[in-house]
């Protein structure tokens, strides 16, 4: 059992520094996920379609 608990820290850990590793070291341009919209009606979501 003690096995256990100290594998689920670790994958705590790693998931805790893949995050902040993520959020403060690496570009943001790396993780751009926002599509290109090029609808008629603006920037906005009018809900026309």
């Amino acid at each position: 059992m003690e096995i256990f608990q100290h594998v689920l820290v670790y994958i705590t850990l790693f998931a805790a520094l893949a995050y902040l590793v993520k959020k403060f070291v690496l570009p943001k341009s790396l993780f751009n996920t926002k599509k290109s919209n090029s609808k008629s009606c603006g920037q906005d979501d009018c809900g026309c379609h």
